[in-house]
């Protein structure tokens, strides 16, 4: 497995997995009705470092980094990682994560803020408590889950 910067020409496997993942309503806060131009207009942005994972030539995640906020609080990268469906629990998150994190470090950011992980999402909360993140905050009810009911995120943060 491999982790390069995404090039224009991963744009429809990049598109397979936002598509399937925002699908199914239970993780990420885009509409699940969201069109490939909106999705890769948003992932692929210049303002984005977009990266793949690759193994044997089939792109199995994707991840972005990005500043939290701009301005005076650039310092803190912000990222998000999807896997795809038949990728799922063979080490692609972590390794992702991973890279991310040193990724991260050496493009000067200072720690790792992700705004918004659903809290039925104990898949990846798992797996970022074990990457040294902590729960730094809860909002309630902030997240209108597929299943109709409302569920809190929380906000969690690393130190690089």
């Amino acid at each position: 497995m491999t982790i390069r910067k995404a090039l224009p020409s991963d744009q429809d496997s990049i598109w397979d997995i936002f598509q399937k993942v925002v699908s199914r309503g239970d993780t990420y806060v885009y509409s699940p009705d969201i069109t490939k131009e909106e999705a890769l207009s948003y992932w692929m942005d210049k303002t984005v470092k977009c990266y793949v994972l690759e193994d044997e030539g089939q792109i199995l995640g994707t991840f972005i980094i990005k500043d939290n906020q701009p301005g005076l609080g650039s310092h803190v990268a912000n990222a998000s990682f999807m896997v795809h469906q038949d990728a799922r629990g063979q080490g692609v998150g972590e390794k992702m994560g991973r890279f991310a994190l040193t990724e991260a470090k050496r493009l000067g950011y200072r720690s790792m803020q992700f705004n918004i992980v659903i809290a039925t999402n104990e898949t990846a909360l798992r797996l970022w408590e074990k990457l040294g993140f902590k729960i730094i905050g809860t909002s309630p009810e902030a997240f209108h889950h597929k299943n109709s009911s409302y569920v809190d995120a929380h906000i969690l943060h690393r130190f690089l």
